[in-house]
Order: structure tokens, then C-alpha cells, then sequence
């Protein structure tokens, strides 16, 4: 009682980035527990643990990167463990715990809501209980309507009852951002490439999943682009022009319909699920791909990269720079932190996946170096794609990829600050002029 009493002590001294880490891991812990349970696991089929950790990872870290295929090895409650994880993942950790202390009537600490605050990446911690219900209202709303819409798709090829249980996973997979499936064979929705319904239903539970929830809530408060705060027009046109130009250039590169490209070009930003094989792909295709993923969704939603927000900072800062005028967008000024923060976290970002990379191509040297490089950053992304080499890694390689997801989903600027941050000291150091460029 006393170690336990100490236990939860320290937890309490720790920082929110940390405790939001821990919360993560035990949760990937413990579904990958879940899922090594002979009640998860269909008879005959194997799953060793190191596939059941990356299941796991890859669900909370709303991924949907496989090593083995869901629908072929899960039974109907090691399917409800993954769906339960990517609906963890997607929210948060830190929301859905905050969602069960309000449903059971307890008051919200203040150490909550400072977890809250850094989960969601708010500034302030005011009204950030009516935030939480909003987020969890707004999901539910979503899926419900991608699930009743999926349904009349899968109806017309499974059961009632078989067609309804995989119009919920696909739903809850897809607002999520996780390329997750369950219709087996490793096929993703290549059967249904030319279905509109399915591809522009999933195509918009990717992008409004990707775009975060408080620009989704100040879409529905103003309704007018004009009214919008700056970040929800950032992220915005950033995401609209991402999705064009992937769309052209995916249709530029790839024997492909439009349709096949602009689902691409969306699921590409963190979503994962495909409709053509990502392994025909050319190499130009591909490397449009992973400067997509890279590129990712936006702050506060359910996928990861480094964040549309950041990609338009970073092109406006260097444009100010060439041009000698301040950063601005929309009529208002960039603060200077938030351009630096961009340029840390894309740099952060690159480190870790070319330090991925190089690893994976030391243990994987059978592959090549764009088939490695894309499925770093598709892990890094938590993104899901795949060229097919995944299920044929080592253990190492799916461990490095487990490790890679856990970043990508905490960000590598939490990451780091997790380990080394520290209040600025008073005292600051005389001023001398650096050479660079």
C-alpha cells in the first residue's frame, strides 16, 4: 500500500507530456495483451506477440500499418479490441479518461485539465470540460452517419449483421485516420475502387477527422470563412491545396482514375487505406506519397505528421525571409515562437525519419531504399500505407516501426521536451553574430 501510495505520488510530480506518454504505452500494454487472448484469435491462426504490439501500436497510434491482417487472424472481439483502441487513439487517451470521469459525475481536477490543455493543444483551460463533450459529440456524430452510409455498400456483399459490424469498424477507422480493415485477403478497399459512395464517404471521414476538432466546432459556431479564427483558414486552404495538387499529381504519375487519385491524395495525409496496390506504384507516385504523409493532418485531430499548420508557416516564413517582410496570413501577423516551433518540429520530424530509414535499410537491405523510406514515414505519419513489405519484416524492423509510430503519434517535440525541458534560466549570454546560408 505504501509502494502504491508512492507510486501514484511521483506520477502526480511528473510533467504532462510524460504522464500523456505513459498513458499511451499502457494502453498499447494492454491492448496487445488483449489481443494475444485465445478468445481474440480465430482457431488456426498464429499471432506471436511482437505482431500483437504492433497491432496495438498501430491502432492507438490510429496508424493502420499491418504485420498481420486483421479480418484473418482476430476473431469478432479481438476485432472490437483494435476498433476500441483506434477510437482510444483517435480521441486520446487523456479525452476518453476525462469522458468516463464526466459520465460517472466526478469533478475534474485541476492536474486534469492541465492534461487536458496538452492533449488537445488548447492555450487556455477555460471551458474545456464543454470542449471535451463537444469532441466526444462531434465523433460520435460523424461515425454514426459514416456507418449508416457504409452500410448501404457492405449490404449489398455480406449479411445484415456482418455488413453493419464492418460499416462501424470502417467508420471508426476512417474518421480516425487508421487505415485499418477487416474484409481480409490483405485487400484494403481495392474491391471497391470504383464504388463513389464508399470512396467519398471515407474520403470525408478522413478530412473532417484531419482537420481537427476545434477547427470542425468553429466551422459549426460561424459558419462563414470570414468568421473563422486564423488557425481554422489556415488549416483549411492548407488542406485544400494539398488535396488538389496530390490529386494532380497523383493522376499525373499513376495509371489511376481521378477518383483513385484524389482518395489517394486524402488518405495519403495519415488516413491509410487504399484502393489500387501502393506496391505498382512508380516511384514518382510513391515520393508523392510520402511528401504527403510527411506532410500529414492538422493540430488537434485524430492523424499525425507534421501538421498542415506547420507546412504553411514554414513556406510563409521563408517567403517573408525572401522578400523581407513580416510573416503574415489572412491579415495577421505570425508570432515569431510559432515560426520557430514550426522549423524545430519539421527538423525533429526529418531526424527521425532519415535516423528510421537508415536503420531499417541496415536491417532490411533486401528492400529498397524507397520501399523503406515510405514505410518510415508511413509510421511516422501514422499514416497505414504500405508497398506490401510490412507482414515480411523482421521482428527488429516491426519493433523500430512500433517505436517509430509511438513518436509520430506523441509528436517528436513532445518527445523531446518529455526528457530535457527545462524553465529558460534568467541570465542570458552576450549576443554574437553567426555565419550562415
Amino acid at each position: 500500500m505504501i509502494i502504491l501510495s508512492s507510486m501514484i505520488d511521483r506520477l502526480k510530480q511528473q510533467s504532462p507530456a510524460r504522464l500523456i506518454s505513459l498513458g499511451f504505452a499502457l494502453v498499447i500494454l494492454l491492448g496487445a495483451l488483449l489481443l494475444k487472448l485465445p478468445i481474440s484469435i480465430r482457431p488456426g491462426a498464429e499471432v506471436t506477440f511482437v505482431d500483437a504490439l504492433f497491432t496495438s501500436t498501430s491502432a492507438v497510434c490510429v496508424t493502420g500499418l499491418i504485420a498481420i491482417d486483421t479480418a484473418d487472424h482476430f476473431t469478432v472481439f479481438g476485432r472490437a479490441v483494435v476498433a476500441a483502441l483506434i477510437q482510444i487513439g483517435g480521441l486520446g487517451v487523456t479525452s476518453v479518461g476525462v469522458g468516463i470521469i464526466l459520465a460517472t459525475g466526478r469533478r475534474l481536477s485541476f492536474k486534469g485539465r492541465v492534461l487536458v490543455r496538452e492533449a488537445m493543444n488548447v492555450n487556455t483551460s477555460q471551458g474545456l470540460i464543454r470542449l471535451v463533450k463537444a469532441v466526444l459529440l462531434t465523433t460520435l456524430c460523424f461515425e454514426l452517419a459514416g456507418t449508416a452510409l457504409s452500410f448501404l455498400v457492405f449490404v449489398q456483399d455480406y449479411p445484415p449483421l456482418s455488413a453493419l459490424g464492418i460499416s462501424v469498424f470502417h467508420s471508426i477507422a476512417a474518421f480516425n485516420n487508421s487505415g485499418f480493415d477487416i474484409l481480409g485477403n490483405l485487400t484494403n478497399l481495392i474491391p471497391y475502387q470504383n464504388n463513389v459512395l464508399l470512396n467519398i464517404t471515407t474520403c470525408l471521414l478522413i478530412i473532417f477527422g484531419g482537420l481537427g476538432f476545434l477547427v470542425i466546432l468553429d466551422i459549426i459556431k460561424n459558419k462563414s470563412f470570414k468568421k473563422l479564427c486564423l488557425h481554422s483558414k489556415v488549416v483549411i486552404l492548407t488542406s485544400l491545396c494539398l488535396l488538389i495538387v496530390g490529386t494532380l499529381l497523383l493522376k499525373a504519375t499513376e495509371n489511376i482514375t481521378w477518383l483513385g487519385a484524389f482518395f489517394h491524395s486524402v488518405s495519403a495525409r495519415t488516413a491509410g487505406f487504399s484502393t489500387y496496390p501502393i506496391g505498382e506504384f512508380t516511384n514518382a507516385g510513391l515520393f508523392v506519397l510520402i511528401i504527403l504523409m510527411f506532410i500529414g493532418a492538422s493540430p488537434g485531430s485524430t492523424g499525425g505528421g507534421i501538421k498542415t499548420s506547420t507546412f504553411f508557416v514554414m513556406l510563409n516564413a521563408t517567403k517573408s525571409a525572401a522578400t523581407n517582410q513580416h510573416c503574415t496570413a489572412f491579415y495577421r501577423k505570425i508570432p515569431g515562437d510559432v515560426i520557430y516551433k514550426a522549423f524545430i518540429i519539421s527538423f525533429l520530424s526529418a531526424i527521425v525519419v532519415c535516423l528510421g530509414t537508415l536503420f531499417m535499410c541496415l536491417l532490411e537491405p533486401e528492400y529498397s531504399f524507397i520501399q523503406l523510406l515510405f514505410e518510415t514515414t508511413s509510421a511516422f505519419g501514422t499514416v497505414g500505407l504500405s508497398t506490401g513489405i510490412t507482414p515480411d519484416l523482421r521482428d527488429i524492423s516491426k519493433l523500430l516501426l512500433v517505436l517509430i509510430m509511438f513518436i509520430g503519434r506523441l509528436g517528436a517535440m513532445t518527445i523531446v521536451t518529455m526528457w530535457s525541458f527545462k524553465q529558460p534560466k534568467s541570465a542570458v549570454f552576450t549576443e554574437e553574430n553567426i555565419n550562415i546560408g
